[in-house]
């Protein structure tokens, strides 16, 4: 059970640490490739909606169950399914969790550590006056220096464990209260930057003017995928944060605020990389490298860049940095519901994510020809080991476990904590539920199973 001492101290708190949680590489990073590579105003158009009709109803679900719970999410699921006369193998949806989380955070830590690198690069100048081939080009030398890529990464998952290992609410309150601002801030800057670019209107039609042709069930499944990957769902991760709400506060108004929030900086962000991107006359599909490429020219143009990128590239990095934690913190839970002191549980943590970390950080030097699961086919063909954690736990591991975290929410827990959890009066419970079963949870479970086998060559 959570302590009076451990609750967020206000409803602003609340929605600072979950937009903390879910704002991060999800939104400024992930975002912006992702939708270079399925068409632009598609994906856009097809990643609001999931959040609007899936993220918003299984997101109140998940921080509904952890508020009710006021435990570890592995002990809140069996405390409330017993209680409910239900099994309480049900507590294996955190295992799942547990499992997608661990796989997020070793590619989260390493892309993470980019973030660390461009700091000392952007300080150094090494940006200024450059044309776009030769930042290109820095990255692409970035990529092949393995020393310093697993470094930044071990720096990177040390400095997250440190705040894990002290607890959530004590170690992020204070962090989200200066950060959030100070991002919207710079990203505001960027947007305001990109509209004096030559790109602008280009990338302003191709991110919002309707492009039905390039809706494909794999960008119906990456926009779901990213829908919950960028709200921090699926993975129970946002049900320790729930245990930490105070009763008074208002469930739906925070979830409504954060995903506002979240949408916004994404928004901002691909409209700041993409105006980048047209100007350049480089291509939207752009991968993984994408963000690091294309902001470090916007920067090289701008008087006074070479501050302004090492501020971006700090926010970056603090702005991952909560959202790390947000993915560690159910890990730990579920290892001191079983005993362990919250240092040692981190410290374990923190070594089996570095390491499985260290196997996506040479995927894109010593390991590129590496395939691992080539053998089977379909979905895993070509894939190295960051392109396997990087798409495969987001897509298809956050949709499922959002699912059977919305089935345990309308289904198995008992009303009457449902209710309590996530206030609103009896009417708006209603509503939620009669929303959550008949449309998110068959929506994500038809997404999910025509994708997958489309994407295994079914049909």
């Amino acid at each position: 059970m959570t302590s009076k001492a451990q609750q967020w101290s206000s409803q602003r708190a609340f929605i600072l640490a979950v937009t903390g949680a879910a704002v991060g590489l999800g939104n400024i990073w992930r975002f912006p490739y992702m939708t270079g590579e399925n068409g632009g105003s598609a994906f856009l158009l097809l990643y609001i909606l999931f959040v609007l009709i899936l993220g918003l109803p299984v997101m109140m679900a998940e921080i509904m169950v952890g508020r009710a719970g006021r435990a570890g999410p592995m002990q809140s699921l069996m405390n409330m399914a017993r209680e409910n006369g239900a099994s309480p193998q049900w507590r294996h949806i955190a295992t799942l969790g547990a499992v997608t989380l661990f796989l997020i955070l070793s590619f989260y830590g390493v892309v993470s550590g980019w973030s660390l690198a461009y700091i000392g690069k952007s300080i150094s100048g090494d940006f200024a006056g450059q044309p776009p081939n030769v930042i290109g080009g820095i990255f692409g030398q970035f990529l092949e220096n393995v020393p310093l890529l697993l470094i930044c990464h071990l720096i990177f998952m040390v400095l997250t464990m440190a705040v894990v290992a002290r607890g959530v609410t004590q170690g992020l309150e204070r962090l989200n209260n200066l950060l959030m601002p100070l991002l919207y801030l710079l990203l505001l800057l960027l947007a305001g930057y990109a509209v004096t670019t030559p790109g602008f209107g280009e990338a302003m039609k191709w991110l919002f003017l309707p492009n039905p042709e390039a809706i494909t069930w794999k960008a119906t499944l990456d926009a779901m995928g990213h829908a919950f990957f960028t709200l921090a769902i699926g993975a129970c991760a946002l049900m320790a944060y729930g245990a930490y709400m105070p009763p008074e506060q208002s469930l739906p108004k925070a979830v409504i605020a954060v995903a506002i929030l979240d949408v916004g900086v994404a928004l901002l962000s691909g409209i700041a990389i993409f105006s980048v991107v047209f100007s350049h006359g480089m291509e939207p599909a752009g991968g993984p490298g994408l963000m690091f490429v294309t902001l470090p020219i916007a920067f090289s143009d701008i008087t006074g860049g070479t501050w302004l990128s090492a501020a971006f590239f700090v926010l970056l990095l603090l702005a991952t940095w909560t959202s790390s934690i947000n993915l560690a913190e159910p890990m730990v839970a579920m290892l001191i519901d079983k005993g362990w002191r919250r240092g040692q549980a981190a410290f374990a943590v923190g070594v089996a994510v570095w390491a499985m970390g260290v196997l996506s950080a040479l995927s894109f030097n010593v390991l590129s020809d590496v395939f691992p699961l080539q053998a089977l086919g379909g979905i895993f063909a070509g894939k190295t080991v960051f392109d396997l954690v990087s798409s495969i736990p987001p897509d298809i591991f956050l949709p499922l476990g959002g699912l059977l975290i919305a089935i345990f929410a309308t289904r198995v827990m008992p009303a009457s904590d449902g209710r309590a959890a996530l206030g609103g009066g009896e009417a708006f419970y209603r509503r939620w539920r009669k929303i959550t079963v008949m449309i998110s949870a068959p929506l994500v479970a038809l997404v999910l199973f025509v994708s997958l086998l489309k994407l295994w060559g079914v049909f």
